[in-house]
């Protein structure tokens, strides 16, 4: 040490300076993942203004794709239902949807499930309900909470920790209507498959899931659509993910990572289970759905192989081909469900 003491005193300077940064870096997490988790976690609490005004026996898709498509599955005018999620914590009927029955009073019945910041007027998920119906499968199309026309709980995404309950509502809300259990499935578009699947994994009497565009894992999910957001080819951005997931428990008390489809297909033994993905999916891979159906196969489901579709971006394979999507869709729940 010096004389005059200076060594100490620059020591003590640095010391400081580097607390400083530290603390700005903490606080620069802190809310870069917070923007995160509240772009990602926001529920919108309506539909897209592109669909608003679908219904059924009307609809238009997005720009970009064939209108004939829609046209050649158009619906009859639906019933308009309101139903109860299987979430203690959200009572009474204040979920929407829409039951079409088919023209059987026996035939098996299809929930379809949109995705994330969607509802059920999406093309995306009219078209494969219209095409279940032509076949002579009833459809019940719903809208999960804070989406489109249902009431929300607390304007946040969860995961599918308590959306997957709005599913198992809807399909609680078939069997009270008769129903026989082994003759109901479930599809899912991206989130919706999510659901779709964790709602199956929690309740064993689900007979059949369709996951158009499935994740493997939340936090996987959630760093890749950072990454895409921010155009980030490094991928060091998805550190900002379990900044994102302690923000989800802070803020509406979530964790995010509560069910996670790899993990909820291992329950599927003796049940059945389809994946399709589109080639070009620039946020879920389509290995995630060959990841998905390689672990129901060990888990002993009943699984076609994971159909990839060439050109076809996220959940774009309706579109991309229609007729192979129909000629699979129909084959899978004939199958799983019996002969409409």
């Amino acid at each position: 040490m010096g004389a005059d003491g200076s060594r100490p005193s620059r020591r003590r300077w640095v010391a400081a300076g580097l607390a400083v940064v530290a603390i700005l870096a903490l606080l620069l997490y802190g809310v870069t993942s917070f923007v995160v988790y509240d772009t990602v976690g926001t529920a919108p609490g309506a539909c897209d203004p592109h669909d608003v005004a679908n219904t059924p026996d009307k609809y238009a898709v997005r720009p970009g794709y064939d209108q004939a498509i829609a046209d050649a599955n158009l619906m009859p005018v639906p019933e308009d239902v309101t139903f109860a999620s299987r979430d203690p914590g959200m009572p009474g009927a204040r979920l929407a949807g829409w039951w079409i029955p088919a023209g059987s009073a026996d035939a098996p019945a299809v929930i379809l499930v949109h995705g994330i910041k969607s509802c059920r007027r999406e093309a995306n998920v009219l078209v494969p309900a219209g095409m279940l119906h032509r076949a002579g499968f009833s459809v019940f199309l719903m809208d999960l909470r804070d989406h489109g026309d249902s009431k929300g709980d607390d304007g946040r995404f969860s995961a599918g920790t308590e959306e997957h309950l709005d599913v198992l509502g809807a399909w609680d809300w078939l069997v009270a209507k008769g129903l026989p259990t082994g003759r109901i499935g479930i599809v899912g578009m991206s989130f919706g498959s999510m659901n779709a699947i964790i709602a199956g994994g929690q309740e064993p009497r689900v007979r059949a899931v369709w996951a158009d565009s499935a994740t493997t894992r939340m936090d996987i999910a959630m760093g890749n659509y950072v990454v895409d957001q921010l155009h980030d080819p490094t991928g060091l951005s998805r550190i900002l993910v379990p900044g994102a997931l302690v923000w989800a428990r802070v803020v509406a008390g979530d964790d995010l990572t509560k069910f996670n489809p790899i993990e909820e297909v291992d329950t599927y033994g003796g049940r059945s289970i389809a994946f399709v993905h589109g080639a070009l999916d620039p946020i879920l891979p389509a290995s995630m759905s060959i990841e998905l159906h390689d672990r129901a196969v060990k888990a002993g489901a009943t699984t076609p192989d994971a159909w990839i579709v060439p050109h076809a971006a996220h959940t774009e394979a309706v579109f991309k081909d229609p007729a192979g999507y129909e000629r699979r869709l129909v084959a899978f729940f004939t199958a799983a469900l019996g002969t409409p």
